[in-house]
């Protein structure tokens, strides 16, 4: 079943275009970035992330071949892939080396260790997939889906945790729209994920996804006193030494993307956001307006 988000759900995740006019758009500006840079890339660490690896009719989906080219492209052009631990490391250590980007995967479907898994080993890639504890245990559900996809269950979440390929970390409990719920709802789901999979896992869980990369000032400080080191949003755009820590910048790569499209990711031809896309943002979503101190939702 394909991802269709509704308008009225608040935790759905959506394009800022519709998805065909979203590829159109991105395949005009892959070729500007083209002519413009003739494929040389700008300083700066970039970080990509993906939700599937499967070859359903799913938007959220990107297909295994197509992964595996993409996965081949950075191999070639001598690309280091690295997972958030190693991105937080370098980013403190005022490092930002050329040739590496950070890789993600949001939400833990397990397509991801039967597909993406195998090509990352293979290429000596490592990256991170962050997981919504309460919907890997069945507590909650990713409501964009009618019948949601197979995820990871918590047997093999800490078996590959533990093999070095793939770390997993924090992606709330229930995957919300945090500016949509008050402050104690807000709070629990950012430290209660923390909490959850350190103990599934036996090790300190330092980096947090934000749904649908949905924040506010709140959930920045809601994260730095959980203790996350860094936490990741959905804006476009490099990370540098001097980039927030808990506002760090990636951009996801589509199941309509060309190898163009992803070769112009990587190196820097989509650091800005589509048009209309925080006009979008905040109709849909709330963003930046002030969150719900008081309602529960």
């Amino acid at each position: 079943m394909s991802a269709n988000p509704q308008p009225g759900d608040l935790r759905g995740i959506g394009p800022s275009l519709p998805y065909p006019v979203k590829a159109t758009v991105t395949r005009a500006r892959s070729a500007a970035w083209y002519v413009r840079s003739r494929g040389r890339s700008p300083i700066g660490l970039r970080i990509l992330f993906y939700h599937r690896v499967a070859a359903d009719r799913d938007e959220l989906a990107v297909h295994p071949r197509m992964f595996r080219r993409q996965m081949d492209c950075l191999a070639s052009a001598g690309y280091r892939v690295v997972d958030m631990t190693r991105v937080a490391d370098l980013l403190e250590s005022g490092e930002t080396p050329e040739r590496m980007v950070g890789l993600n995967f949001d939400d833990g479907y397990l397509d991801v260790a039967d597909h993406a898994l195998p090509v990352l080993a293979e290429c000596g890639f490592q990256a991170t997939v962050f997981i919504a504890t309460g919907v890997t245990d069945g507590r909650a559900s990713f409501p964009w889906y009618e019948r949601q996809p197979a995820l990871l269950g918590w047997t093999e979440i800490s078996a590959l945790d533990r093999s070095g390929t793939l770390e997993f970390e924090a992606h709330t409990v229930t995957h919300p729209n945090l500016l949509a719920v008050d402050d104690r709802r807000a709070a629990a789901e950012i430290e209660g994920s923390k909490l959850e999979l350190e103990a599934r896992l036996g090790r300190p869980v330092t980096a947090l996804s934000y749904p649908a990369g949905l924040f506010g000032e709140r959930e920045r400080a809601l994260a730095m006193t959980a203790g996350y080191r860094v936490a990741v949003s959905c804006e476009p755009g490099v990370n540098l030494p001097e980039t927030d820590r808990f506002a760090l910048r990636r951009r996801q790569i589509d199941s309509r993307d060309t190898l163009l499209d992803f070769r112009a990711k990587v190196a820097g031809g989509h650091d800005t956001p589509l048009p209309l896309r925080g006009v979008y943002r905040r109709f849909r979503y709330g963003e930046g307006k002030p969150a719900a101190a008081s309602r529960a939702v």
